[in-house]
Order: C-alpha cells, then structure tokens, then sequence
C-alpha cells in the first residue's frame, strides 16, 4: 500500500511591490516553498445510506466507509466518523471545519460550486427503470419513448414522482403513474414487486438499484429516465494539501482495485437469493440429520425449542458450515469475525462451535431485550431479529413504532413495520433512530421465514 509524507509542499508564487503605490513599481516572482500539513486525525463525516454507511451486525460497513477507512491506513492517520442526519448537515458540518472530509457522494453542482473542492475519484448516477425480465432475457423497455401506456410505481412525494411527471408532460402524456406510502414501502421492496410481477415497473436512483437488484436475477436495470448526477468525496475550499493527498491516493491502483472489489462485494455478490431460498425436507423425521444432536444439545441452554434453533440455522446458512456472506459472517450460524471473537469461536467452519457461540449470543440478546419485550415467546422474534440486524437497529424500531402509534413490545404487525420503515432516509435520520439505516426487508424476512419453518417442524417432527 502507497504511503504519503506526512507534510506536503506547494509552490506560491509571491508578487513583491519594490514601492508600494509608485508608478515604477516593479512586481518580481519569488519561488516561496511553504510547507503544510494533513490533520492529525483524519475526520470523516458521511451519511446513512446503503452505499455509503451502515450498521450490520454491529460491524461498521459501508464503500465509502471503507474507502475513507484505506485512505487514513494510507496516510498513516487514525480515523473518526460522524454521521450527518441530511446532507445540509454535512456540508454545514465541512463549512464550520468540525469535519476534514465528506466520504460520501457529494453532489457537484451549481449550487455546490465554491462552497466544497471535489476530491477523490468521481461518480455518475442518474435514474433508471427497474423491469422484470426473464433470467438471461433481454429487456422488452429499451427506451424512455416506450414508456406512454405502461404501469409505473414511484414513491409518494420523492424526486423520482417528480421526475416521471416531467418525463410525462415531455412525452406528451400517457404514462401511469402510480404512487406508494414511503412509510411501508422502501426503494429495496420496489425492486422486489417488480421481480416477483406484483408490480409492471418502477424507478429509482442506479446505485441503489444496483445495490438492491444483485438479490434478484430478473430485473434490468439499464434503461436512464434522466441525466447523469455528477458526484464526488468533498473538501472545504482551501483544504488543497489534503485535497492533493487524496487525488493522489485516488489515482494509484491499490485503491482503484479495492473500489472495484467492493463494488463487486457490495453490488454483484448475491446476498441473500430470495427466489430459491426452499424449505427444508421433513419426510425423514429431522430437521437436519447431520446437526441436529448439536441442536438438541445446545438449545435447553437458553429454554428454546431445539427445533427452533435448527430452523435459524437453516435460515442463516442452509445447514452449510462453510457458507460465508457478503459482509463476512461465516459458518452454520453466519456469526461475523468480531462476534466471534467475542464469544470465543476459533473456528468458524466447526457447526459445533458455530453453534454453541451462537447460543451464547441468543443468551446475551434475550437478557438485553428482558425488561422491554416480558412475554418470554413474543421477546424470541425481537432476538430473532436483533441477531440479524444488530440489536441497536432492534431498539431503533422499538423507539420508532412507539413513536407512531405501535406497540413497541409485540413484533407482528408492530415493530417488524417499524424495521421496514428504517429503510426510508425520512425515518431512519429520525432523532429518535440512532444506528441508521437497515434494510429492514431482510430482517421482516428473516423471522417470519424462521417462525414458519419452526411452525412446520414442531408439526412434522416430535421432541
């Protein structure tokens, strides 16, 4: 990895009078070297997004979170972030210098010029039309004229309404716009609609389609509906010593390479495959014939059904010890690196040690959730989902159902709507939502997929 000095030079040229105000005043150049120097601490502030950062599993993720990470390694410099509620805020954040640098896509724009100094490599994005094909097929919407007499979801009272009524009225008329309460619907499950036909067509921003569509291999996302948004990391104005280190660490190639494996590992790898996920075989009498004695004798640890227990695993990694996701959780239980560590698992791939830490997770999750969730049978859905998403997001939504009317003790049709509101920036950069945002499709799925097979498997298989 490049390493830079920790202090950089630039050359001003000084214009000396040799009288001040005569006629023959004379201007000669001088060549002055002045030395300047990059902060001690690099001071990132970013935004809650899912490119730029996010809490899953209590680990820190994020490209531009963990672009900004190699940058300090690069330059030798440790690293703090704060997150900004809005963009307003962050800039605010740049303009009173609390912040060195904006780690996120910064938009360049006129109304940006002069009050930041893009650095770093820069980014286009645009909006683009989410259309479900077959696996392998090619697109039947090829172009925006083709869009007059189609069906096609927006959310309410986002820039993307705004956009397809301009496109409309610029079409002369004819398209079907339709709007959805971004309260329970998310960019994320716009996606979804349209992959699993409940819904002909959609729009969104392309990084986030990106992101999202990797879960689902018939949606085409390469239809623009509007003009490309140039963006960047940003800079104060006269932060040029800082500005040149991160262009020059921007243009070596070990960065470039890492932004290419992170867009891979965030935008191609296939996180969860929602379309084939399946169910597991009964007609043998187990749940797992492999592993469940190790369910069995981990689960009266903590006075749960072992059948539950086995059904988590199987939502977790499909009973395969060597599974691995996209962000690095590993083994039959999908436990991340520093929880792990934490509860003292040496070797991830071992199913017994996968699930004995594991249980001691579950363990510690049911006595944080104790004294707010007190049905003992109601409170297993609030750790079911806090050991997928991350216990704070868990408390998240709990503040954030109560602040809406719900009960923030009971899951169904309560907190788990909650969790699928922390996917909208209006709720997730709420006061009372400190971890962010949560793509709380996964995490709705992810117990009722494990409630059901659990259901299934107390009927199917006796104790």
């Amino acid at each position: 990895m490049t390493h830079f000095n920790l202090t950089l030079t630039i050359t001003l040229t000084l214009l000396l009078a040799a009288g001040c105000g005569s006629p023959s005043s004379r201007e000669d150049p001088d060549e002055t070297v002045v030395e300047c120097s990059l902060p001690d601490t690099l001071r990132v502030g970013t935004l809650y997004s899912p490119t730029s950062f996010f809490i899953y599993r209590g680990d820190s993720l994020g490209i531009d979170y963990d672009m900004a990470r190699s940058l300090a390694d690069s330059l030798g410099r440790p690293m703090t972030v704060t997150v900004a509620r809005s963009m307003p805020q962050l800039l605010a954040m740049l303009d009173s210098g609390s912040i060195d640098l904006a780690a996120t896509q910064v938009p360049i724009t006129s109304e940006t010029a002069g009050r930041i100094l893009p650095v770093g490599q820069e980014t286009l994005t645009n909006q683009i039309l989410i259309q479900r094909v077959e696996p392998g097929g090619s697109a039947e919407i090829t172009d925006v004229t083709m869009l007059p007499g189609r069906d096609i979801y927006v959310l309410e009272g986002t820039k993307y309404e705004q956009r397809l009524r301009n496109l409309d009225r610029e079409l002369g008329g004819g398209i079907r716009i339709h709007t959805l309460n971004p309260d329970s619907v998310a960019p994320e499950d716009l996606i979804d609609m349209v992959a699993d036909g409940k819904i002909e067509l959609a729009i969104m921003d392309s990084d986030v389609a990106r992101l999202h569509g990797g879960y689902h291999a018939n949606i085409n996302t390469e239809v623009a509906v509007s003009l490309d948004q140039r963006a960047s990391w940003a800079v104060a104005p006269g932060a040029d010593c800082l500005a040149e280190a991160i262009n020059a660490w921007s243009g070596d190639e070990a960065p470039k390479a890492r932004r290419l494996e992170l867009l891979k590992q965030y935008y191609q790898l296939e996180k969860l495959d929602r379309t084939t996920f399946g169910t597991i075989d009964f007609t043998d009498g187990t749940m797992s014939p492999a592993y469940d004695p190790i369910f069995r004798r981990y689960a009266p640890q903590i006075n749960w059904d072992w059948r539950m227990l086995a059904a988590q695993a199987y939502t977790e990694s499909r009973f395969n010890p060597k599974a691995r996701s996209f962000a690095g959780a590993r083994g039959l239980m999908q436990i991340m690196p520093r929880t792990g560590r934490a509860y003292g698992l040496k070797n991830p791939t071992s199913p017994e040690q996968s699930v004995k830490a594991a249980v001691s997770y579950l363990d510690d999750l049911d006595r944080m959730f104790a004294s707010k969730v007190p049905d003992a049978a109601e409170r297993k859905k609030f750790i079911l989902a806090a050991y997928n998403a991350g216990q704070g997001h868990i408390f998240d939504a709990m503040r954030l159902a109560e602040k809406h009317g719900l009960n923030p003790k009971i899951w169904d049709e309560n907190v788990e709507k909650a969790v699928l509101m922390l996917a909208n920036p209006q709720h997730y950069n709420d006061n009372v939502v400190k971890y962010g945002y949560l793509r709380g499709r996964e995490t709705y799925d992810y117990v009722n997929r494990i409630m059901t097979l659990y259901n299934l498997g107390k009927t199917a298989i006796p104790v």
